[in-house]
């Protein structure tokens, strides 16, 4: 799966680890920043990955900073990206199944490496089931800003 990703610099170090987990997973990463623990400015990089997410240029994305709240505010900003937050593995479940979410938020100061790793695994893996779902992923969508 061709996968966005981007994180500010508080994000920066859980990206990192997740970025060769990701490769050795066998999808394609396109990283959109940043590329430091540098003090930077969110939006500028859950932009363009959301961007390329909704323009369908990658199939799903992850954004990453500390608390995970503004990059996937900023994401959500995006017509077409349905952004969920997510500190577990049961919530990144559900938002695919129930949500259609086409990007994945997390925040690096509240999730560890390795539950970071199994919440991509299950967001990557999980389908959506459609159906009634469909018709409230519509709606949603649907809602002008």
């Amino acid at each position: 799966m061709k996968l966005a990703i981007a994180s500010d610099h508080g994000g920066y170090p859980l990206k990192a680890v997740l970025i060769p987990y990701l490769r050795e997973q066998g999808h394609e990463v396109v990283d959109f920043g940043c590329y430091s623990t540098e003090s930077c400015d969110y939006p500028d990089f859950a932009e363009p990955a959301a961007r390329a997410v909704a323009r369908g240029e990658c199939e799903r994305g992850i954004v990453i900073c500390s608390t995970g709240i503004g990059i996937s505010m900023a994401a959500n900003k995006v017509r077409g990206v349905r952004c969920a937050l997510c500190g577990d593995v049961y919530s990144a479940e559900m938002t695919r199944r129930h949500n259609d979410a086409n990007m994945l938020a997390m925040g690096a100061s509240l999730t560890a490496p390795v539950l970071a790793e199994r919440i991509t695994d299950v967001f990557l893996t999980t389908a959506f089931e459609g159906g009634r779902h469909a018709r409230r992923v519509g709606k949603v969508d649907a809602i002008q800003p």
